[in-house]
């Protein structure tokens, strides 16, 4: 009686490893046609990162002070992007995603010989405009990897406020984008990972508002240039 469940058991796995193999075998990949429309449309939320990029000219004050700035930490920002795809070939998309971002983030101002410190909470609400080229690989079962290089154009539409630096609304930059699409049964799950780096000088160095006041003013008058640098991470729905 024992011999014979044995026997059973070994029939049963027999019979039930070709099949396992065969279902492997079987796999029917998702939204295989998903990738061959001309144009195609979808969305994006996400976050993002902030940063400044200082270029200072080594100003000295008259009392001796010699001021640096940097922005020691990040915060999260939210953003959101509406998404227009236009397909050029097997491998190359073109893509505008218009959007949103929101976020901020803290300048720290040192004074090198006193170590004093001040602080500026910069808030911004971006409408960005990024256009991308999207280069895929070879599509691998539910799987396609993906790199975009590109361009943004940020319009800053928050309120401007007088403080220490004040920056210019407009501002252009390079992007560099790594991603991977995942399709699944009803959409496509694309998440990426964007690297923004500025090209314009985005300090406002006229600063008819701080001509009476020269203890703020010293601040700006210790930069050369300020740059915008960014990190988006993003899931788009397609």
């Amino acid at each position: 009686m024992r011999y014979q469940r044995l026997l059973h058991i070994i029939l049963l796995l027999v019979t039930c490893i070709p099949a396992a193999r065969a279902q492997r075998n079987d796999f029917v990949p998702n939204r295989q046609y998903a990738d061959q429309r001309r144009t195609h449309l979808g969305f994006s939320v996400g976050m993002h990162f902030q940063d400044l990029k200082f270029t200072h000219n080594g100003l000295i004050t008259p009392q001796g002070e010699q001021w640096g700035c940097e922005v020691p930490a990040y915060s999260p920002g939210f953003c959101v992007n509406v998404l227009g795809d236009l397909r050029l070939h097997k491998y190359f998309n073109l893509r505008l995603s218009p959007g949103m971002y929101f976020g901020n983030k803290t300048v720290t101002f040192r004074d090198a010989a006193s170590g004093a410190e001040n602080r500026q909470d910069v808030k911004s609400a971006y409408v960005v405009f990024p256009l991308d080229l999207k280069i895929s690989g070879d599509r691998w079962k539910n799987s396609r990897p993906y790199v975009t290089l590109g361009v943004m154009g940020s319009l800053d539409v928050s309120k401007k406020r007088s403080d220490f630096l004040q920056f210019n609304s407009m501002d252009a930059y390079l992007t560099l984008g790594l991603g991977c699409d995942f399709y699944l049964p009803f959409f496509k799950l694309c998440p990426e990972v964007k690297f923004c780096f500025g090209l314009t000088d985005v300090l406002r160095h006229d600063r008819p508002d701080l001509v009476d006041d020269p203890e703020t003013m010293k601040i700006t008058d210790s930069l050369k240039k300020v740059k915008n640098n960014m990190i988006v991470f993003t899931f788009y729905f397609e």
